[in-house]
This record gives structure tokens, sequence and C-alpha cells, in this order.
């Protein structure tokens, strides 16, 4: 018993290092424009330290934006629930000029959940603590790609104003990253109801045909759910490594939901056998 008492002691002390030692990032707002932040699920509440900070989203339907706007002041905070459970926290700051009005918040942003999991196996705590070592790092380098100005080369296409483009395929590790972007050039927002990557097979003989098997990401960074009128949207899918044959291509499969501006970008196997 006492065994027992000392190992949940000591798991308690472990999870409160842990939320102080989260590092939270801070968002910037003003008086003039509204600032949107998107999230991978429904907001259900949110709630700002400060009444010079407001945070408005749909509170009769949940939908997955909020607008933040601010007035000059102290900074303080913004706590974001989603649907789901998950918790999401940052610190808000006033600014007059503002570079950044989007902001597409991932999952791996998350702080926690409202019912947190607990367990009593030492090894399982290791490896979940592995996994966010992992994904820590998927994060960064998905920064870097993003901000890093490398092309592989022109592999694009588009439909009614929607311009579907994989800007640069890199390889480290064993993984393969896939910088995409999206604009919308049309007058109507874009829903996403999927994107998926897979690879085609052509099959020989008399009665040819295409075989498609669909590639599992890792990882999705900045993945968005909605590309509003006039904008553009970039991010990133972590793969496998994997390799293809002259007859195999990758297929980047753009699907809008509830309409018809749907895209297949083809991706030769020679972007992916050489990628940067």
């Amino acid at each position: 018993m006492k065994t027992l008492f000392l190992i949940l002691i000591s798991l308690i002390s472990a999870f409160a290092k842990a939320q102080t030692d989260i590092v939270l990032d801070t968002i910037y707002a003003n008086d003039t424009k509204n600032v949107a932040l998107f999230f991978p699920e429904p907001i259900r509440q949110g709630i700002t330290g400060s009444d010079n900070f407001i945070f408005t989203y749909n509170r009769e339907k949940e939908q997955y934006f909020g607008l933040l706007q601010a007035k000059p002041g102290k900074e303080s905070n913004l706590l974001v629930i989603n649907r789901n459970g998950t918790i999401f926290s940052y610190i808000v700051r006033y600014k007059k000029q503002l570079s950044k009005l989007n902001y597409f918040i991932p999952l791996s942003n998350s702080i926690g959940n409202e019912k947190p999991i607990v367990t009593d196996s030492i090894q399982v705590v290791t490896s979940e603590k592995n996994i966010d070592n992992r994904t820590y790092y998927y994060q960064k380098f998905c920064s870097y790609l993003l901000n890093r100005n490398q092309r592989i080369g022109r592999i694009k296409k588009r439909t009614q104003g929607i311009v579907l483009n994989v800007k640069n395929v890199v390889f480290d590790k064993e993984e393969l990253y896939f910088v995409i972007q999206i604009e919308n050039n049309s007058t109507m927002d874009y829903d996403l109801n999927f994107l998926n990557l897979s690879i085609e097979t052509r099959q020989k003989g008399k009665k040819k045909s295409l075989q498609s098997l669909y590639q599992e990401p890792i990882y999705k960074y900045y993945l968005p759910s909605k590309i509003a009128e006039g904008k553009m949207v970039r991010f990133v899918y972590v793969m496998p490594k994997f390799s293809l044959s002259n007859d195999r291509r990758a297929i980047l499969e753009l699907n809008e939901n509830d309409g018809e501006r749907n895209i297949k970008l083809n991706i030769s196997h020679r972007y992916i056998n050489n990628p940067n």
C-alpha cells in the first residue's frame, strides 16, 4: 500500500512539473481588425482573462473558429476548450500593427484534456514521452519548412479558382515531408472535406487499369478545415518514406465538403525518388 502511495505521489509531481514547463505561444490582436483562430474541433467555450480582450464564437451552434479583438492594456491569456474536451491556452497581447490575422491551430498545440487519462504503467508513461518528443520534432521541422523558400518543381493544378500546389518534397530521417499550398481565388469559401495521398499503379496488359493505395500520414501540420475566399494556406504532410517505380505515381486528391471543386494532382515518381 505504501509503495502504491509513493507511485501516485511521483506521478502527480511529474504531471505538475510538466504543466509548469509549458511555454505558451503569444497571439496578437487590436481593436481595428478581427484575428481569426481556427481549431481542429468546434469550440465549446472560450474565456479571456481581461476585459480588454474579447473572444467571440458561436455559442448556439458550435463552429471551428472564433474571433479575437483587443484594446490597449496589459497582456492576458486566452483559454479555449473544444467540443471533445481538448484544451488550448495562449498569451494574448495588444499590438497596433498586426502581421498575422489568421491562426490555424494544430491539435499538437493542445495543453491537455478536461478528462486526463491516468495510467499506472511506468512503461506507458515512457512511451507517451517518446511520442511527444517525436511530435515536437515534426512540429519544429514542419515550421522550418514552411518558412524556407525552396521549391522542388512545378507541381500544380487548378479548378474553378482553387489551386492545389506541392511546393516541396523533403526527405529527413525516415520520413517524407510534403509542403502543400492551397489558394482560393474564387469568391466563395472552400470547406475542406479531405486531402488524401495515394499511390497509383498502372496495370499492364490488354485490359489496362489503375490500382490506387491510400497512404496514411504520420503527422499533419497546420491542415486547415476552411480556406477563406481570396486566401492562401500552406501546411505539411509527414509520410513514411517510400519510393516509386516508373509505372507508379503519387496522387494528391483534394475534396470539397458539400461542393464539387475537387482536384486530383499527379506527382511524378521522379519528385518522390529525388526529394530535397
